[in-house]
């Protein structure tokens, strides 16, 4: 599933952006009378593919099919139409592992004993690997499913709408290269001056809590108010807590459902205290009896400084 992600969260060749979470969670309740009869299709691909190379080769390499058979069964459960049928072909697989190869150099060790670690740092580790030879491959994939897909994403943009395009992220590279450059570096200071970087990041604690559910017993008959009315929670209740009703709450934020970058900014700083990912409110501080993340602000301090090294190390791709 990962790479239909990656397709879906790098939209660089595409018009617009469409969230893959919105994406998968409205394919298994579209698509969940096709889901076998979907299989039984790739899977009878699979079988004449095999049957094809015994027929040519005397042999087959059943790992390799069997990938062939996984994407196509992808392809067809999100795009309603076999992979065969698309420019990606029955080559989709292969261009998208030598796609995820070069996300993953870095990392790779080849493990060659006769291959000395300082020549295997200088060939994979030290150079970034040339995106060209990839391209062409991964443009072939993402257009043929952009298309076949083009009902299913469009629904899923209905129900997911947060337009992470091109304007937020020249946005950021113009603050984030300013502040860099009129502060000489990356500081304390100069994170503290990147309003929108701040605003971004608050946004997406707001968008999705890393730890959506907590839980607790009451120790003691405590009354909690809402907007509307009041509960009483007796001593010894389990209490399970959900941070997004308070997270998206609509008498607090305007358009609760939606990403809106710039929502922390200026004025907007005061709804912060509403924006409850770390077990209380974010203008709180941790202490022992409120159960709030003690690494809250380290938290927010280390996404921001993310952020902003992401865009320093990719600024060149983005055109201001």
């Amino acid at each position: 599933m990962e790479w239909i992600s990656g397709l879906f969260l790098s939209r660089s060749f595409g018009a617009k952006t469409r969230h893959s979470q919105g994406f998968l969670s409205v394919t298994p309740r579209q698509n969940a009378q096709r889901t076998y009869p979907d299989f039984r299709s790739a899977a009878a691909q699979l079988f004449a593919d095999l049957e094809a190379e015994l027929s040519d080769k005397g042999q087959a390499n059943s790992n390799t099919v069997s990938d062939k058979m996984s994407f196509d069964f992808l392809f067809r459960l999100f795009a309603g139409k076999s992979s065969y049928d698309t420019p990606a072909g029955a080559g989709g697989n292969a261009n998208l592992d030598k796609w995820l190869f070069f996300q993953l150099a870095p990392l790779v060790t080849l493990g060659l004993k006769f291959l000395p670690n300082c020549v295997e740092d200088l060939l994979l580790h030290t150079f970034p690997l040339p995106y060209f030879v990839v391209k062409s491959g991964y443009e072939k994939v993402h257009d043929a499913f952009d298309e076949a897909a083009g009902k299913l994403l469009d629904e899923a943009e209905k129900q997911v709408r947060r337009d992470w395009g091109e304007d937020l992220h020249r946005r950021l590279a113009a603050e984030i290269r300013a502040v860099v450059k009129e502060e000489g570096g990356v500081t304390l200071a100069a994170l503290e001056k990147m309003s929108l970087t701040k605003s971004v990041v608050w946004e997406a604690l707001r968008m999705e809590p890393p730890v959506q559910f907590q839980y607790a017993k009451a120790k003691q008959d405590i009354t909690i108010t809402g907007h509307d009315a009041s509960y009483l929670i007796k001593k010894g209740e389990t209490i399970c807590g959900y941070q997004p009703i308070a997270t998206k709450d609509p008498k607090v934020f305007v358009n609760p459902e939606e990403f809106v970058p710039d929502r922390f900014m200026g004025h907007g700083e005061k709804l912060i205290k509403y924006v409850y990912w770390s077990n209380g409110r974010e203008t709180d501080n941790p202490t022992a009896d409120n159960k709030q993340c003690p690494a809250k602000e380290m938290v927010v301090l280390l996404s921001r400084m993310m952020l902003v090294e992401f865009f320093i190390r990719y600024v060149r791709h983005v055109q201001c």
